[in-house]
């Protein structure tokens, strides 16, 4: 709070914080929202999607979206932003272009798991694809966009953290698979693995909202319950089955 006493007024704020309040469950523009004036927060823009830093500081190739509050300040973070390597595109979903980098966090720890269990192609895709339609469902009850799960911050983040191997979630989710312990393995991290953290904050959101997320349900039960993968993965396919809805 007293750093926003010293944020200008027309200062256009740009967050990449790609999580969710653990103790409020609130999105990053409903915390700042508490601290900055109102005519701050309506030129707030969020930057999300596909993009490992490093990646990005050598200047790989590389897209994003920015969601603002309005499109004027979307397009004038785009326009700092943008780079022949770094290519910006927007949007004005601040709720789905947030809730999407969070959530892909909780898929990837799936992701890894299964990995981590000896399973292949097969078994990830079909993690990604129910992954994002639990994403979707969760983010059009908090008031996002069904497009925006199909885009950059959806999809686009979703595969590059579920797949990637400088993912830090894919990675721990990996070491759960092979039998490690979460304790173990976040002891010998140098980094954070936001997924962690998340995986609760989302299943309590999920509940709240009503919605269905048996994906992230059994991470839960993995992180929370002592529940072991195999009988995660178990639990997952043997459910009731039902059509391919999204809703």
């Amino acid at each position: 709070a007293e750093a926003a006493s010293n944020v200008p007024t027309d200062a256009l704020v740009v967050s990449a914080s790609k999580g969710i309040e653990i103790s409020t469950l609130l999105r990053m523009d409903e915390v700042l929202g508490q601290i900055l004036p109102e005519q701050i927060m309506d030129r707030f823009c969020v930057l999300s999607g596909p993009g490992f830093a490093i990646e990005v500081a050598g200047h790989a190739p590389t897209a994003v979206v920015i969601a603002g509050r309005t499109t004027e300040a979307a397009k004038e973070a785009q326009n700092i932003f943008q780079r022949p390597y770094f290519r910006i595109y927007t949007n004005t979903d601040i709720v789905g272009v947030e809730l999407g980098g969070a959530l892909k966090n909780v898929v990837a720890l799936a992701a890894g798991i299964t990995s981590g269990l000896g399973y292949g192609h097969n078994t990830i895709a079909a993690v990604i694809t129910r992954g994002l339609a639990e994403m979707t469902r969760l983010g059009v009850a908090m008031g996002g966009e069904r497009a925006t799960f199909s885009g950059l911050a959806g999809m686009g983040d979703l595969l590059l953290t579920c797949t990637g191997d400088l993912s830090r979630n894919r990675t721990v989710g990996y070491r759960l698979g092979q039998g490690e312990s979460l304790e173990a393995i976040l002891s010998d991290m140098k980094a954070v693995a936001e997924g962690v953290k998340t995986t609760e904050s989302v299943y309590e959101l999920a509940r709240g909202c009503g919605v269905e997320m048996p994906i992230v349900e059994q991470v839960y039960g993995i992180l929370n319950e002592d529940v072991l993968p195999a009988a995660a993965l178990e639990m997952l396919m043997l459910r009731e089955s039902t059509s391919e809805e999204w809703s």
